[in-house]
């Protein structure tokens, strides 16, 4: 089968010939129709080889949806043909976290090898794909599966992270999305069906702050030096109940923290290695400051029934299996507007 492979450090992925892959017992075997393009891969790629954690080559591919090929031994509750998406933080599934549900932050991944697909594991960038555990399956029930996938992860990360907000988002609050890209265009609208807040949407480009309107933001700033007083020359001096930034650059956490309110809440998602100093004085009183990772399969299932409802709809640019490449140079280069997906079988 045709695969996008991670092969050498510092260099290009490539499109490569692999086995077919079979399942084993209790394994479930994937007919991949789409895979989701992330930034996060970019910024695993760009990894030295001394910091780098996974073996290569790498199947890229923390986004799948597909259709079940084949089922190992012992799998119940799925039957071939069935249409599905891939819960991506997958877990040992008996400690705590994991038997809530809450495999992104199972307490034994890394003591027992455990690795997402795509980061880790063989992922979803390719014709077929092995899913470990039939948990790790979510029926799409009528779904497309193009527009779907990207919910795994720009869905459910920026969901979860919405979610511990939620209580602070009344009436008369305000919701900050920093970068309105794969992630922020899926916030806006998750924040635009789950709360009153009023919506501020933060980038670097027109495009995506385009975008960012379209989806239903109620304000678009430049993210610049000054785009902090901005956000609370909007609120009247106050600032944002709540920060999302999901870009987690130096300049990008320093406007969380220069725009956020009193009692606030600051979320970094972005993984781009800046950080909010914490500290009596440092930021408004009573601030929490939070680095949450993905979401918990619970959260998964609500996400696809918003989409099933109708309140969240990914913009996607697909790619055929042999443009998988060309997918990660725009998207480096800042030229994908919402989601990238791949269809490996398309």
């Amino acid at each position: 089968m045709k695969a996008l492979q991670y092969r050498t450090i510092g260099a290009a992925p490539e499109l490569v010939t692999v086995p077919d892959p079979e399942p084993g017992p209790g394994q479930v075997l994937l007919k991949v129709t789409a895979a989701g393009v992330c930034h996060s891969d970019i910024a695993v790629m760009s990894w030295p080889e001394k910091d780098f954690p996974y073996p290569l080559p790498l199947t890229l591919g923390h986004e799948g949806a597909g259709t079940i090929e084949a089922l190992g031994d012992g799998v119940t509750g799925f039957a071939v043909g069935d249409s599905v998406a891939v819960y991506g933080p997958w877990g040992c599934g008996a400690c705590p976290p994991c038997a809530g549900g809450r495999e992104n932050y199972c307490l034994r991944a890394g003591e027992l090898n455990i690795f997402p697909p795509g980061l880790g594991a063989p992922g979803a960038i390719a014709e077929y794909m092995i899913v470990d555990d039939a948990r790790h399956l979510e029926p799409l029930d009528g779904l497309d599966p193009v527009e779907t996938v990207p919910l795994t992860d720009a869905g459910l990360t920026p969901y979860h992270a919405i979610k511990r907000s939620l209580p602070k988002l009344v009436p008369g609050s305000t919701a900050v999305v920093i970068g309105a890209g794969g992630l922020g265009h899926v916030a806006i609208q998750l924040l635009r069906a789950s709360s009153p807040a009023r919506v501020i949407a933060l980038d670097v480009s027109e495009d995506k702050l385009e975008l960012a309107r379209t989806v239903g933001a109620h304000e678009t700033v430049i993210s610049d030096a000054a785009a902090a007083d901005r956000v609370r020359e909007l609120t009247g001096g106050r600032g944002a109940t709540a920060v999302f930034d999901f870009v987690g650059a130096t300049p990008t956490t320093a406007t969380a923290a220069g725009c956020v309110a009193v009692e606030g809440d600051i979320t970094i998602i972005g993984i781009a290695g800046g950080t909010v100093p914490v500290g009596f004085g440092v930021l408004p009183f009573e601030v929490n400051v939070m680095a949450p990772y993905w979401g918990s399969r619970e959260e998964l299932h609500e996400v696809l029934d918003l989409a099933r409802a109708g309140s969240v709809k990914v913009h996607v640019e697909t790619f055929a299996m042999a443009d998988a490449p060309l997918a990660y140079e725009r998207l480096h280069s800042g030229k994908i507007n919402g989601r990238a997906v791949i269809l490996p079988n398309g």
